[in-house]
């Protein structure tokens, strides 16, 4: 098999440590496997979208020597093939509209998970609306390459959207049709993505497109428990000095660089990385605290 792994940041604020072990790992199991990483920009969510930031990712990247194959793909500029992917499904009677907000499912529920209202009553064609996709109460199961088995009910959480009221697609239907176009066949990412990956499954499967191999590696928390993140306000890379934030996000990962490393090049540490790269040594944890 070819490999073809990627990364996927999406450009609503600047790469942290978070984002660097992400990266990271994935480049790392890219080229151990003499395999293509490539570069998506997941840019489906304008309003939320942080000035400059699909320049600066690149030049982070590039500044940390993660150099990717081939051109970036921007999700803003695929807007048909995630259209045409909907209307597969709604043909299969796999997806419909909705127009129930939050507090109406929470008001019939007194939950979040979604009862299936609108596939029983269809809205007013003039209503604006969401469009879900079907569960149909499957269970979904697959073997991560570092957290082990995996199984969940889907249809435990109610039918999904896979497009906003807005008119914006979903993360779920993009990264699907996504990693299907560009041939993806390794998936490397956090474990905040872990649950995630069930809907992914189901609407490959739905769609007729093959599964790629999981790794979901551990996500960097602080003292608090929360996640790395731009929401939380996590510190961006700087760019100015790779090597120790490198270093640091393969111990994080459980290599073990020598010391004598952190006076190395960037070449020579990122050499030495893919040569000794061993997933095996990832811890198989959801998260890990972290501090800088």
């Amino acid at each position: 098999m070819t490999y073809i792994g990627r990364f996927a940041p999406s450009p609503t604020g600047l790469l942290h440590f978070g984002s660097l072990l992400a990266a990271l790992a994935g480049y790392l199991d890219a080229r151990a496997h003499q395999g293509q990483w490539l570069l998506r920009i997941e840019d489906l969510d304008p309003p939320r979208e942080f000035p400059g930031a699909r320049i600066q990712i690149p030049q982070t990247l590039e500044a940390f020597g993660l150099h990717w194959d081939g051109d970036i793909l921007f999700q803003s500029n695929r807007l048909s093939h995630y259209q045409a992917a909907l209307h597969q499904l709604h043909q299969q009677q796999q997806a419909y509209r909705c127009d129930c907000s939050r507090k109406q499912i929470q008001q019939r529920t007194g939950t979040t998970c979604y009862d299936g209202h609108c596939r029983q009553q269809s809205p007013a064609a003039t209503a604006a609306s969401a469009w879900r996709a079907c569960t149909n109460q499957i269970s979904t199961q697959f073997e991560d390459a570092i957290q082990g088995p995996q199984q969940c009910q889907l249809g435990d959480g109610g039918d999904f959207v896979i497009k906003r009221k807005d008119g914006l697609f979903a993360y779920q239907l993009a990264v699907v049709v996504d990693d299907a176009c560009q041939q993806i066949s390794h998936i490397v990412r956090g474990c905040d993505l872990l649950e995630e990956t069930h809907r992914q499954l189901h609407l490959q499967q739905l769609l007729g497109f093959s599964r790629p191999h999981y790794s979901h590696i551990p996500v960097a928390s602080n003292a608090a428990g929360q996640k790395l993140s731009k929401q939380n306000l996590a510190q961006p890379l700087d760019n100015s000095r790779p090597v120790p934030q490198l270093i640091e996000a393969l111990r994080f990962l459980g290599q073990q660089p020598p010391t004598t490393l952190c006076d190395a090049s960037l070449d020579e540490l990122l050499s030495w990385a893919t040569t000794h790269w061993q997933p095996s040594q990832i811890a198989s944890q959801h998260a890990i605290t972290w501090e800088p």
